[in-house]
């Protein structure tokens, strides 16, 4: 692993991380797995239980949250952000704090080489297809397709991905 610039970057001891990860500064990592040879950006936040495979590019101000899945080969563009709870609160109805028991955790999977656009946002307990691609700026509320294009809020099919432009 290497860690590339001004280092104030965490990482937990309970990370595992593969060979050749490269990690550039004021990141958090924490109870995470990152795959060999994974490139993680400035600015990028990834949370307990999530798993990243080998060879992905999580760009800079990305926040990957709990119950978060990433095959290999998979590109994460600026700012995206993925969500875990579909009805977030921070209290329950008698007024006292929510703890992790009071809420469930809705698990989220990103399939081999697909990529996820620049400001998207993907919601909880959705799958991202194998090649698919999510535009920038996307809102990503239900399954997206392999090898299907997906654009808008919320993202819409806007093609299939031939065999030419899956290369």
């Amino acid at each position: 692993m290497t860690v590339e610039g001004v280092s104030f970057t965490r990482i937990a001891a309970d990370v595992k991380l593969g060979r050749d990860v490269k990690i550039f500064g004021f990141v958090n990592l924490y109870g995470c797995e990152i795959g060999d040879e994974t490139k993680i950006g400035t600015f990028v936040e990834i949370q307990k239980a999530v798993k990243i495979g080998s060879r992905c590019k999580i760009s800079s101000h990305t926040f990957i949250c709990e119950g978060v899945t990433i095959e290999s080969g998979v590109f994460i563009g600026h700012g995206v952000t993925f969500i875990n709870d579909r009805y977030p609160r921070s209290t329950n109805r008698d007024g006292t704090l929510r703890t992790d028991k009071d809420w469930e955790c809705q698990r989220t999977i990103v399939m081999e080489g697909a990529s996820v656009g620049s400001g998207a946002t993907v919601l909880g307990g959705v799958t991202i297809g194998k090649n698919a691609i999510v535009g920038a700026g996307s809102v990503v509320t239900k399954d997206v397709l392999p090898g299907t294009v997906v654009a808008g809020n919320p993202a819409r099919v806007m093609k299939e991905i031939s065999q030419k432009d899956a290369k």
